[in-house]
């Protein structure tokens, strides 16, 4: 192996502290199975919610963060066809990404395409498929819909803005600060509302009187209900996360204000889908090979994943950060 493997764990929830490098050995790939020696590893939202308990951790005595990477084949377990060592594939999968090696599943790894970078890989494979999902399966976005799209200048926002710009629709985002708004307005947001300075959802109705075809909404607790009043009658609320905490004053019947339509999708019951994934995939990285979409991504030593996530709940980052082993 090219370097000692190592992992980033944590024993216990908690605040970004809790994340330990801690070394292990691999063991061979399992029937079904190829080893990913990682060389980029994307930085999510959701990183965060299982680290501080938010969400259940699976294994209750310890936690390996990390829901998507991408790296070379360095071993391939019995009964795996169509993909041999040395293979370029990336992955996105709750948890365990924060580690130098990875024995996964082969139905859930993907081929990179020539011309696609590992660290681009890694930064898109979750968030990236995540904006497949929204625009085109939770709703079904048309030329001419406008969309209001909150956190615009996350990772998920900046390729949301390039791909309702390349399907023909109006994005118009909320960010805080006037950095964070000139970011996502340079990734295909015809207009851009700073939360922080203004309301967003006054400002949201003068540039759209009749209302918004859908919001995509991942912040929750802070947004939600108001989110419901930015719509047009019939509009949809696709909730797909709660960076500011969950959801604890909605009621069904706020939905008869318009007859709304609300969902509350996860990326991982459409990666399930095999044939989803590798649809879904060839067309995100040909979004980005065709220059549709472009990738903005900063990185750090995943021995730093303690810094990054305080960062990144902090709300100090932009673009995708990735982590490089």
């Amino acid at each position: 192996m090219s370097k000692s493997p190592y992992a980033i764990a944590a024993t216990a929830p908690g605040g970004p502290s809790v994340l330990q490098r801690v070394a292990f050995e691999p063991a061979a790939p399992g029937a079904g199975e190829v080893q990913v020696e990682h060389r980029a590893i994307g930085v999510n939202f959701i990183d965060c919610y299982f680290r501080s308990g938010l969400y259940p951790w699976p294994n209750p005595a310890q936690l390996i963060p990390g829901s998507e990477a991408a790296g070379v084949v360095s071993a391939v377990g019995p009964g795996v066809a169509g993909i041999k060592a040395g293979d370029r594939v990336a992955y996105t999968l709750p948890n365990n990404a924060y580690a130098t090696h990875r024995n996964i599943a082969a139905q859930h790894v993907v081929s990179i395409p020539d011309g696609i970078s590992d660290e681009i890989a890694a930064a898109v494979m979750l968030k990236g498929l995540t904006v497949r999902y929204l625009l085109k399966d939770s709703f079904a976005l048309q030329p001419g819909q406008q969309v209001l799209f909150h956190a615009a200048a996350g990772g998920v926002g900046l390729i949301a803005g390039q791909w309702i710009k390349a399907i023909g629709a109006e994005a118009i985002g909320t960010a805080g600060g006037p950095e964070k708004c000139a970011l996502a307005h340079a990734n295909g947001y015809t207009h851009m509302i700073d939360y922080r300075a203004h309301d967003f959802v006054e400002e949201a109705r003068k540039l759209s009187p009749a209302g918004f075809d859908v919001v995509y909404d991942s912040v929750g607790k802070d947004t939600v209900v108001k989110s419901l009043k930015c719509l047009k009658l019939h509009g949809t609320l696709v909730n797909f996360g709660q960076s500011s905490g969950p959801v604890t004053d909605f009621k069904i019947s706020d939905l008869a204000a318009g007859s709304f339509h609300l969902t509350r999708p996860v990326l991982f019951h459409f990666t399930s889908n095999r044939a989803w994934l590798e649809q879904a995939a060839a067309e995100l990285f040909g979004m980005i090979g065709d220059g549709h979409i472009k990738i903005q991504t900063h990185t750090a030593p995943l021995a730093d994943a303690a810094r990054v996530h305080a960062e990144l709940e902090g709300r100090k980052t932009t673009g995708s950060m990735v982590l490089i082993p």
